[in-house]
């Protein structure tokens, strides 16, 4: 009977209509008493609610208070004074004054909550100092603390030239550094104040303090955990300030409605207003006296219940008796009614072996015409195929921002976008559409769209292989593959064809364009590099007012300072974390190129780079490489102990040690977990394998993997496919049965994970080589 509730549930539905009847027996007492239990609970309920609310708004305004009287601690702090307003020393960045002012400001963050997070800016000396580190140049804070919605320029006028007294921007999500180099976004509202206290036109310094939602909510954490409501506080504008348990578009048009409503009661000092909801939840608000902000509370009315425990335990007595007696009265009459469409199924299922669809739907498929079915199918993957080109964009972006580190990783996503790499050496280059400056609005982007599919018509016919995609509405980024063992001259080559092709295109179509290019890649993992490059050269041609083709080797390069970009960074230790000793030493060659042999570094600048490689290597103690406390310490010795003072060619060698000895420990810590995982697989395929659905995409559910990673996996570690493995464990368990008892050949086919005799035997005999008759008839004589 259970087998049969899982296949044919829409006969079940059709004949439960009597159990729904019963079951709306307790469904009316039960109301009853929770109309009966609401009022008592209602009034308890709402006071401690309104005390939640209060106490947290309380707490609130006094951190506030001391955020405030923060800033006029600093607006008397005298080494504050002395980098604002006096004279510069001989040292043009003040080092010492600005690590004393640093050093000052991280004890006052470990007094308050509210600044774990805050930055002054010295116009004095263009820095801005953090309790974490001081930034010699605005942009370096920006692009580590960016404001959602703001660019850097609105940010700069916005935020650190205008005069503020006691200015707070309402919530916004700003990007804090996280582990060194990973952004996270972080809701959050902003404080600002200007120093001295009393600028009214240009100021000497700012101060903002980035207060967290999650610092502001947890105060009012008590109504969302206790009731499953939520808080949300605005400003007297209506501005969010923070909100929890509530979604963001539902908290903005309740800030909106409130601003709107305004009762004349609640201008009054802290006025609390209890008042019923649309939704079925009960209003609380209540209006600071500090500074006008709005505090409300939503409590659901069915968490009024909850203090009615006597009432309820007799309802649900009630009710689950009334359910049982329900559920056996339904059951007896779907299996009266189902019988017969099971051995309609039955026989449906001799004909086809491999039956689509999940066993609960199967009476769906036979009361619906087969046709329809087609029709689905072929909508699928007509669906299927209309994802094929967002897949091949994305791969291409991945590839372009260096986000494939493995060659499995690589000819996994390729052949999942339906992308050949017939070659892995070639160049990146990036296209740019001339004469759009603010492609806002419909209309640009309109032209600029038309202007984009031109361009990568003339390139793909130009060079089919050419990986293209869009980057941004005025640019198109690609990547060309070559296949000449000569890099340089083919390079050189397609750049010519590149000019002619611009020309081409303004004599045709009349689009101005500006392509920047890179240096050439050997392996694919490293066309992010080239693309890199290739954003550089745009740049230069774009700062420059060129209008043609130009290669990054001729862009002005900066001797003076070390090559050491970000991304190079985290795919130095991204290949280290997979443990590709190959590729981590490539990047690691490349960057000693970069800064050893193509710039001439001073002895300073080339201190600082080995001290940042040095930085990156002892960044393998964040939690998320894993590493054993043992071999952490040793390899952070091995980090220590390299001497800036060393020759490079004995740093190379260390640094190059170093990286294959960490690779190493990383391929051996993955050995270990994939040998796990395919034991996994193994154990699950011996407990599942009667089931008709197990399958290759459920096994890979199962593991949370994609099903041509196990497949690879099992075929590595076992040398055998996984269907192949799936069919011989049945074969094994039918065979086992075939001798030890008397079941009939649909009975173990059915044990074992057949749809049917006939599938069943196709399988044995071609596993075994016989049919499972003839093998249970030698088996007997054998005995």
């Amino acid at each position: 009977m259970q087998l049969l509730w899982s296949k044919f549930s829409p006969v079940f539905r059709r004949f439960l209509i009597s159990y729904l009847v019963i079951l709306m027996i307790p469904q009316i007492a039960g109301y009853a008493s929770y109309r009966a239990s609401i009022e008592a609970a209602r009034s308890s309920s709402i006071e401690n609610s309104l005390k939640s609310l209060s106490l947290g708004k309380e707490i609130i305004e006094r951190n506030l208070l001391q955020v405030e009287a923060f800033t006029r601690q600093l607006a008397v702090n005298p080494d504050l004074q002395n980098l604002i307003a006096g004279p510069k020393p001989h040292d043009l960045y003040n080092v010492y004054g600005m690590n004393r002012m640093q050093r000052s400001l991280s004890m006052y963050s470990s007094t308050n909550d509210y600044l774990s997070h805050f930055f002054i800016h010295i116009p004095n000396y263009n820095a801005i100092i953090t309790p974490r580190t001081v930034y010699y140049r605005p942009e370096h804070y920006y692009a580590a603390n960016q404001l959602d919605g703001m660019s850097y320029e609105q940010w700069h006028d916005q935020i650190l030239k205008q005069p503020h007294f006691n200015e707070i921007i309402p919530l916004r999500n700003y990007k804090r550094e996280i582990l060194g180099t990973v952004l996270a976004d972080v809701p959050a509202i902003t404080f600002l104040q200007s120093l001295p206290l009393n600028s009214f036109n240009k100021p000497q310094a700012t101060i903002g303090v980035m207060i967290d939602q999650d610092q502001m909510a947890s105060l009012t954490q008590n109504i969302v955990d206790q009731y499953g409501g939520w808080t949300l506080v605005t400003d007297a504008e209506g501005q969010i300030i923070f909100s929890h348990g509530i979604e963001q578009a539902e908290a903005e048009q309740m800030a909106q409605s409130r601003q709107r409503e305004g009762t004349a009661a609640e201008t009054e000092l802290n006025v609390q207003n209890v008042q019923p909801g649309s939704d079925g939840r009960l209003l609380i608000s209540m209006q600071s006296s500090q500074n006008g902000w709005n505090y409300m509370a939503g409590i659901p009315e069915k968490a009024l219940m909850t203090k009615a425990d006597q009432i309820k335990q007799v309802t649900l007595v009630f009710t689950l008796a009334t359910i049982a007696l329900g559920l056996l009265f339904g059951l007896v009459l779907a299996y009266r009614n189902s019988a017969p469409v099971y051995r309609l199924l039955a026989s449906f299922r001799e004909q086809i072996t491999d039956f689509p669809g999940r066993r609960g739907n199967e009476y769906d498929f036979l009361a619906s015409h087969i046709n329809n079915l087609i029709a689905n199918n072929d909508s699928l993957k007509n669906a299927m195929n209309e994802q094929i080109p967002l897949l091949r964009d994305g791969f291409i972006k991945r590839l372009l921002t260096g986000e494939v580190y493995t060659s499995l990783e690589l000819e996994v996503i390729s052949s999942q976008a339906h992308i050949s790499l017939h070659s892995s050496k070639g160049f990146a280059g990036l296209v740019k559409v001339n004469g759009y400056a603010n492609p806002d609005s419909e209309e640009t982007i309109h032209e600029l769209g038309v202007a984009r599919l031109l361009i990568k018509q003339v390139l793909t016919e130009w060079n089919a292989q050419l990986l293209i995609t869009d980057w941004g509405t005025d640019q198109i980024a690609f990547a060309c593959p070559l296949d000449e063992n000569s890099l340089n001259e083919a390079i050189g080559r397609c750049e010519k064809e590149l000019n002619t092709l611009m020309e081409v295109i303004y004599r045709e179509h009349r689009i101005s364009t500006t392509i920047g290019t890179g240096a050439a890649y050997e392996v694919w993992n490293d066309a992010g590099r080239s693309f890199d490059e290739a954003k550089q050269a745009l740049d230069y041609a774009i700062h420059m007012g060129t209008d043609h083709l130009v290669r990054f080797e001729d862009t002005m390069k900066e001797n003076e300072m070390f090559y050491y970009p970000i991304e190079s960074e985290q795919r130095l230790l991204n290949t280290l974390k997979v443990g590709e000793p190959e590729e981590a030493i490539r990047i690691l060659e490349q960057l000693f190129l970069r800064n050893l042999e193509e710039r001439e570094l001073s002895y300073e600048m080339t201190q600082q780079f080995i001290m940042e490689l040095k930085g990156t290597f002892l960044k393998l103690d964040e939690p998320k490489f894993k590493l054993d406390a043992s071999l952490l310490e040793e390899y952070k010795t091995r980090v220590t102990s390299i001497q800036m003072t060393e020759t490079i060619t004995s740093l190379r060698a260390k640094f190059k040690r170093l990286t294959e000895d960490i690779c190493g420990d990383f391929q051996r810590r993955k050995a270990g977990a994939h040998a796990d995982t395919v034991s996994e697989m193994i154990c699950f395929i011996q407990q599942h394998y009667g089931d008709a659905n197990l399958t290759i995409y459920r096994i890979a559910e199962h593991m949370s993997k994609s099903e041509k990673f196990i497949s690879q996996l099992f075929k590595e570690h076992t040398g055998e496919n996984l269907s192949d493995y799936v069919e011989r464990v049945r074969i094994d368990a039918a065979s086992n049965l075939l001798h030890s008892t008397g079941q009939t050949i649909d009975e173990i086919a059915e044990a074992t994970g057949y749809n049917s005799a006939h599938s069943f035997r196709r399988a044995f005999k071609r596993v075994r080589g016989i049919s499972p008759s003839v093998f249970r008839k030698m088996d007997v004589h054998s005995g």
